[in-house]
């Protein structure tokens, strides 16, 4: 786990900590399927601002992703730009929103934060491809590989007494 102590700081209002940390970002589940980040440990961009009211975190960096297509299960790679804001207000007891969940006691849980932040850029399905046709219900074979047909499937005897009554229409 990767944090930041911000008693180390002396930030007034108005100025601003610019920093790079190495982040350990650990594997995602996702759908039943395990992703993983490649390299595990990346450099992030880190900025704290100290405002009036509050603090303000930025965190970027870059990751490339890996793991099983959604579709046909071949090997996925995903890279993404993460970019990530948070707000911290000098009073949040009032109110929940005003209050980051990555602080706790002065340290800034930079790992939980951008596991967090990964999560939320994912794609809805990931795809080895934009264009993956998936697997073949019938046989299991890969269809983006080997395109085929076979043919229309023989109808479901249980519905044989409206496939007659419909003919009888």
């Amino acid at each position: 786990m990767t944090t930041f102590n911000l008693r180390t700081l002396k930030l007034r209002s108005g100025e601003q900590f610019r920093d790079v940390r190495e982040i350990r970002l650990e594997p995602l589940e996702l759908g039943g399927q395990r992703y993983l980040p490649v390299p595990e440990t990346v450099p992030a961009g880190l900025a704290i601002r100290r405002a009036a009211t509050g603090t303000v975190f930025e965190l970027g960096f870059h990751v490339r992703m890996h793991g099983p297509c959604f579709r046909c299960l071949d090997d996925a790679v995903l890279d993404l730009p993460i970019s990530a804001r948070e707000y911290q207000a000098n009073a949040p007891e009032e109110d929940e929103e005003l209050r980051t969940p990555y602080l706790e006691d002065d340290r800034l849980d930079l790992s939980a934060w951008a596991r967090d932040a990964l999560a939320l850029e994912l794609p809805d399905k990931i795809l080895c491809k934009d264009d993956c046709a998936g697997l073949c219900a019938v046989c299991g074979k890969n269809l983006s590989r080997e395109p085929h047909d076979h043919g229309e499937p023989e109808p479901d005897s249980r519905w044989s007494a409206l496939a007659e009554l419909r003919d009888r229409l």
